[in-house]
């Protein structure tokens, strides 16, 4: 019988490559975040608290530039995506309690959504399976604030040519390749690519959603026409 710290282990183990760019990702927020006036403490508080990483790279680079409401709903579209996780994600959490619920809802990132959702569907319907999101989510959680630990207080010692900035397209593109196999899902990746280009500049960050769901509706009439895996 499976336990709670076998599925726990899962989750830490099948995350833990994907901190190769997580790691840059949260040390890039830490300096952007220093250098455009935020306190040591208000920095670390915002990920601890706040743990969006694409959100608070945007809060520290316009929220001197902008008005508060382009800053707030910027942030806004930018974490809907996080609703399209929770959407997804739902079918295997749906009996756990609101306490649970509420736990995983603030683990529920992309790279910890993108191991846990591969596992719950080969899983399914197994007991303590949502320790596997557990792990996943604590293990992206320690290295975002640890990251950004270091952006704070060891930024400056980075070469300026470095450019750690490239890492983060990258670890997404590692994160969603490997799950892409059937012919909807490639349709759906290249359209929200296009789309993303196309709508990059919209107000208020609102190219993402566009993207997103534009691409899902693109890809509709192909589910269930390709079974090849």
């Amino acid at each position: 019988m499976e336990t709670k710290l076998e599925h726990f282990k899962s989750g830490v183990i099948q995350e833990l490559p994907l901190q190769i760019g997580v790691f840059p990702f949260g040390l890039i927020y830490g300096i952007l975040a220093i250098e455009s006036g935020l306190s040591v403490l208000q920095t670390f508080l915002m990920s601890s608290i706040i743990f969006a990483g694409a959100s608070q790279i945007v809060f520290a680079q316009f929220y001197l530039l902008v008005s508060p409401f382009s800053l707030i709903t910027s942030i806004i579209s930018i974490n809907l995506r996080h609703l399209l996780y929770g959407i997804s994600i739902n079918e295997y959490l749906k009996e756990l309690s609101l306490k649970w619920r509420i736990i995983l809802s603030y683990l529920l990132t992309d790279e910890a959504y993108a191991v846990s959702i591969k596992y719950f569907a080969t899983n399914k319907n197994k007991k303590f399976m949502h320790y596997h999101l557990l792990g996943s989510g604590l293990t992206l959680f320690l290295t975002w604030q640890i990251s950004t630990l270091f952006g704070i207080f060891f930024g400056q010692l980075i070469p300026e040519n470095i450019n750690l900035a490239f890492i983060i397209p990258l670890s997404f593109i590692a994160i969603i390749t490997p799950m892409i196999k059937q012919k909807y899902e490639i349709i759906a990746c290249l359209a929200s690519g296009i789309l993303a280009i196309l709508f990059y500049k919209l107000n208020f960050e609102l190219w993402i959603i566009f993207s997103a769901l534009l691409s899902l509706l693109i890809s509709l009439p192909f589910i269930g026409k390709d079974t090849s895996q």
